[in-house]
Parts: structure tokens; sequence; C-alpha cells
């Protein structure tokens, strides 16, 4: 299974997701609301939008935006999962470039992370924004429960690719341990890169820290990171 329909497991949209607002007459009041959300979500984050903001770069009336959801917030939540749909396109062409069904299991493990964090400049006010909402979900319950309820299918395809099984062979326990320490991986690059991306890892030294480590948890591997290799002259572009 390949990463693209993994991350699409986490954030399904609907299928007119590629509409833009240039075709805003031929859309209803939802559809407007939800393009409107994420083109606000996306210029100016989810504290500076407000439910004003939306409803004028909807074309609607700000009453229209208590009709179609709950909350400003979960309007907010849900305008994200489509803007993932988008990244989704774009790293779903990318990877079927870039990683052959046939490719050793360390080449598309690095292939493959280095397709997503490229993603992190080209789409990072998508992860700004996400970030930004999951701070907010302690407060904000429904939207929670939006994102919880994807967390473990997410899991399961993540398991399931990197083990190169099929989902339906994928236990329970796997998606729980496996499934959700991939999950973690992605959160934490991401995070990293946000917060100080001169120091990020690269997706040679993920594979060769994630080798170094699975060593280390070996008899006699407590000192496999002296063999871990180091970089030389200038640090290359991820």
């Amino acid at each position: 299974m390949e990463l693209y329909e993994c991350i699409r497991h986490l954030y399904k949209t609907n299928v007119w997701y590629d509409r833009s607002m240039a075709d805003k007459e031929n859309l209803n009041n939802r559809e407007a609301l939800l393009l409107g959300a994420k083109k606000c979500l996306l210029e100016k984050g989810f504290s500076r939008t407000t439910a004003r903001d939306i409803a004028s770069a909807a074309g609607v009336s700000l009453a229209a935006i208590g009709y179609h959801f709950s909350s400003k917030e979960a309007l907010l939540t849900e305008a994200l999962l489509l803007a993932f749909g988008e990244w989704d396109q774009d790293l779903q062409e990318a990877l079927r470039a870039a990683v052959p069904s046939n490719v050793s299991p360390a080449k598309r493990f690095e292939t493959t992370w280095g397709k997503i964090m490229a993603t992190f400049a080209t789409h990072r006010s998508l992860w700004v924004a996400n970030f930004e909402i999951f701070a907010q979900m302690v407060a904000q319950p429904a939207a929670r429960d939006i994102m919880a309820g994807k967390l473990h299918i997410a899991r399961r395809g993540l398991a399931a690719m990197f083990l190169n099984q099929d989902e339906s062979a994928v236990s329970e326990h796997t998606v729980r341990t496996i499934g959700t320490f991939y999950h973690v991986v992605l959160s934490g690059l991401i995070l990293q890169w946000l917060i100080d991306p001169a120091s990020a890892l690269s997706a040679k030294d993920l594979k060769e820290a994630l080798g170094a480590a699975a060593q280390s948890l070996e008899p006699g591997g407590s000192d496999s990171g002296r063999h871990l290799k180091r970089p030389s002259g200038k640090r290359k572009d991820k």
C-alpha cells in the first residue's frame, strides 16, 4: 500500500476538493464555506481567522456557518482535512514517480520520507495550521473526536505500508504499536522542522538513526550509535 493511500485514510475529503473558489457560483453553501475556510486557514491561520472572514471568502451569509456546521472551529477542522486532500494529490504524484514497486525496503523508506519531508517546505502553511488546530483540541471535543476517529485508520495504513502487508493482515496490536510509532515519527519530524529546520533530520539521517536504534536493542548492540556516518562538509538540503 502506497503512502498517499495511508495518508488519505487520515485526511479523507469529499470528491470535489479540487474545485477552486473561481467555481463558487456552482457550489452549494456548504462547499463554498469549506473552500472559503480552507483559504482563510492557509492564509491567516486558525487563531486569526474569524467567522466573518470565512463568510466573506465564501460569499455566503454569516448565519450559514451555524446552519451547516456546529461552530467555526468545526468548520476549520473540516477545512484542514480538505486541504490535506490537495496535499495528498501532490504527494501521490511524487511517490508514483519516485517509489517503484520493486525497490528495496531501505530505499523505499528513505525515498518515501524524503518526499514527505519535501512537503514540509512546499506546504508549510498547511502544517502550521495542522498543529495550530491540534493545540485547540483540548477545548474542542467535537474537533478532537473527528480527528481521533481518523487516526486508527491512518495508523493501520502506515503499518501496512512499512511492513509491506495488506491492511487486512495487520493485527490490532501492530496498528497500536508500529502504526502509532510511524505516526509519532511523522508528527515529530514536522514539529522539529517547523521549529528548527536547520537541525531537522534528512530522510537518510532518519534511516540511519532508526537502523542504529534497532541494532542497539540487540545483545551487544549498545555501541551501535558510534557507527553512524558523520556528515562531512556543508549539509545538503533535505
